[in-house]
């Protein structure tokens, strides 16, 4: 029966991306009384749980892009020769983990993975696209609950939205007080969660001089620029040197 293990081989090239994706958590996060669109309380257990999966894994992700209940994971070197369905599977497993117990809940949790081949000159353009997704995200999201609050069914407000361009709910949403442009920058732009690399001095007995080392620590940056600008650029670069 080895032989219908067909996908067990098919291997991903270097350098990827691993996205993971909660499954059903609006109908579990409003059951808990979480604030709607946005509860910190969620953004910091996505960012704490990845935090984890950089230390604990077994894996040796360079940066993480969060928002919402998604991340992606930018590797350059992976376990298991790149097989996918291994890839795929134990992140997925060991991040559903992680979270469930930083988020201390009650149920089982559960995210899907993907695994994203791309060229390390694209990731600019990927992190881009993920973050316009997060801006639309937003401003949907501020939008559905906005109508909700006023009276709406849930239904009804996805209706709304659908024929509105995003200008319009931008106008809406002004109009009862919203200026999505000035809400929390984790909200808007998401999160990354990366190595940073700093100096610090030491006392080398064999010298009996002081000498400065480098080291890494790992940082969560919850105010980050638009990726496709000359300062988004610039900071993964940094980050990515």
């Amino acid at each position: 029966m080895k032989e219908r293990e067909v996908f067990a081989e098919i291997r991903a090239p270097l350098p990827l991306i691993i996205r993971v994706d909660g499954r059903n958590f609006h109908r579990f996060l409003e059951k808990k009384g979480f604030q709607k669109p946005y509860d910190k309380r969620f953004a910091e257990a996505m960012a704490n749980a990845t935090e984890l999966f950089f230390k604990k894994s077994g894996f040796h992700p360079e940066l993480a892009y969060i928002f919402s209940d998604e991340v992606s994971f930018f590797f350059r070197t992976v376990p298991f020769n790149g097989r996918v369905e291994k890839l795929d599977s134990v992140v997925a497993s060991f991040f559903s983990s992680a979270f469930t117990i930083i988020f201390g809940a009650d149920e089982p949790l559960s995210f899907d993975a993907r695994v994203i081949p791309i060229c390390e000159h694209e990731l600019v353009k990927y992190l881009a696209w993920r973050q316009a997704e997060a801006w639309r995200n937003h401003v949907n999201a501020y939008g559905y609950y906005t109508l909700r609050r006023e009276g709406l069914s849930g239904e009804e407000a996805q209706k709304m939205l659908r024929g509105m361009k995003a200008s319009e709910i931008h106008e809406f949403l002004f109009s009862k007080g919203i200026n999505v442009a000035e809400t929390p920058a984790w909200q808007r732009r998401g999160i990354l969660v990366a190595w940073e690399k700093y100096e610090k001095v030491c006392f080398d007995a064999r010298s009996g001089k002081n000498t400065r080392i480098v080291r890494k620590k790992l940082v969560q940056l919850w105010d980050i620029p638009i990726f496709k600008t000359e300062e988004g650029r610039a900071l993964l670069t940094r980050l990515l040197k």
